[in-house]
């Protein structure tokens, strides 16, 4: 009886092992990463939010893309070479094959900038490309308008990701539910508002990643994403609360990443509404915020104060560009200059981030100084872009990434009269003169020449203040210490392919 009872406790306890090793197997064999918002969509053309980006990157490859220190490298064009200021040669690779199986051919890339044309979310990088012209399956030319001095950085922006022709016009008005893409992974199940699963691509021509599936997980609340990468139901972490940094940083089982990105943090202001028709209104808000105060309490001293839509890491960054100092009294003269001398009731829109909810709080407290009534009302993310996109709201809070890492995509979105809307211009700003030289910069190949442009065109609009730029952000990501090769870079876009589990630990 007792050799009985001492083989069965050894065979339980090898139950228990070999279950725990399964169990342990089965978790190293999923990477989860947790984030604040759901994908709106998953086709590149369609949505340019951060984070339907940071989920459809595993899916897709650009023409050219950016590596972590900002250059520009092969994508799925191996070489390239410009044949006039107008005209450039891309040769594909030839061992690429879409997830349906599909080979990659010039004839998707063709495709894929004909149908960018057409979409109003990401129209505005192509819109210099005249044609592009199939040369043979693997040769593709692109001719622009002008000359199209960040058009390779135009080329490597997410939303310029190749579609597999066939793949799109199969699913038609669905394919953002249905991707297929070359990446490393490959979309297999979306769960709205709560996870996208995605598999590894055996036949990506890179060859095949080391984590079998991927799972983005979507939780809203900051300090809950903190909490899950403690509880270790998360492996990665995008955006860190503040508030949660020192005790993520503090605790030796987790990797903490911060640098200073391509992004700010702006009030966006809809200048076709009275009364912020009139700039004076706009300065008067601008001299009201403190915004030291925000970047203590809400930043934690994380943020820097910006003087411009684009930040110094962005060529082209002008230093000398209006930067509104705290003034209360100068802001309550502009307020009278405007005919508001007892100030407003106003609307500010947020979506559910703590970070801009408690923006907006200190924001609604600083302007009742100079007799603004601020409301404040919170907005699911996909309506909070639906809707100020078309020009419902008065104010609202977000940011904007420099993505490309060329001042063009950090201007023209936002100010040119032709990006209203959608694009990005969501202040609904129109002023000829920046649009002349946004036009200019866009469509000339001396740098000097665009980097001044893009230095008077900050000039203007923070003079104008279509929009209030407040801080330039950090961007930080926190993940278990058993995950290797994850790397950040300033874009806030994170690649995952070849991040893996180490075994040791």
């Amino acid at each position: 009886m007792k050799k009985r009872l001492i083989v069965s406790s050894l065979l339980l306890s090898m139950l228990f092992l070999a279950c725990g090793q399964e169990e342990k197997n089965k978790v190293k064999n999923t990477l989860i990463v947790a984030q604040g918002a759901d994908a709106r969509s998953l086709d590149p053309q369609k949505a340019i939010d951060t984070p339907s980006v940071r989920v459809y990157q595993q899916l897709y490859d650009e023409l050219v893309e950016k590596d972590d220190n900002l250059n520009i490298v092969p994508g799925l064009a191996e070489s390239w070479e410009n044949i006039d200021a107008k005209t450039t040669v891309f040769h594909l690779r030839k061992d690429v094959k879409f997830h349906n199986g599909e080979k990659l051919t010039a004839e998707d890339v063709k495709f894929s900038i004909d149908r960018m044309k057409e979409q109003p979310t990401v129209a505005f990088l192509v819109t210099e490309i005249d044609k592009v012209e199939v040369i043979d399956d693997y040769t593709v030319k692109v001719v622009t308008k002008h000359g199209f001095g960040p058009l390779l950085s135009h080329l490597s922006h997410p939303g310029a990701a190749i579609l597999n022709k066939k793949a799109v016009l199969e699913e038609g008005n669905s394919y953002g539910q249905h991707p297929v893409g070359t990446g490393p992974y490959v979309f297999k199940e979306w769960q709205s508002g709560d996870k996208v699963t995605l598999q590894a691509n055996p036949d990506y021509f890179m060859g095949k990643t080391p984590i079998e599936n991927v799972v983005f997980r979507v939780i809203p609340e900051g300090t809950n994403r903190s909490i899950a990468l403690e509880t270790k139901e998360a492996d990665i972490v995008y955006d860190v609360e503040p508030i949660d940094i020192d005790r993520i940083k503090s605790n030796k089982e987790f990797n903490f990443l911060m640098q200073e990105s391509l992004g700010n943090a702006y009030i966006g202001i809809n200048t076709l509404k009275a009364p912020f028709t009139n700039p004076k209104v706009r300065q008067a808000m601008a001299y009201a915020i403190n915004t030291q105060d925000l970047i203590e309490v809400v930043y934690k001293n994380t943020a820097t104060k910006a003087n411009s839509p684009i930040g110094p890491l962005v060529p082209g960054y002008n230093e000398k560009a209006k930067n509104y100092e705290y003034n209360v009294e100068k802001a309550k003269k502009l307020m009278k200059e405007a005919g508001y001398p007892n100030g407003f009731k106003t609307t500010i829109w947020v979506n559910d981030s703590n970070i801009r909810k408690d923006i907006a709080t200190i924001l609604q407290d600083q302007l009742r100084a100079i007799g603004i009534d601020l409301e404040i009302e919170t907005l699911e993310w996909g309506a909070y872009i639906d809707r100020t996109a078309r020009g419902e709201h008065d104010m609202f809070l977000l940011g904007w990434v420099t993505v490309t890492g060329d001042a063009d995509y950090g201007l023209y979105p936002l100010f040119h009269t032709s990006a209203q809307g959608r694009p990005g211009n969501r202040s609904f700003y129109s002023n000829p003169k920046v649009d002349k030289l946004l036009d200019l910069a866009r469509t000339s190949t001396d740098q000097n020449e665009r980097m001044e442009a893009y230095k008077q065109v900050q000039e203007i609009v923070q003079e104008e203040l279509p929009i209030i730029t407040l801080v330039n952000q950090s961007q930080n990501v926190a993940t278990q210490n058993n995950v290797e090769n994850f790397t950040i870079n300033p874009t806030g876009y994170y690649e995952l392919y070849n991040v893996k589990f180490s075994e040791n630990k």
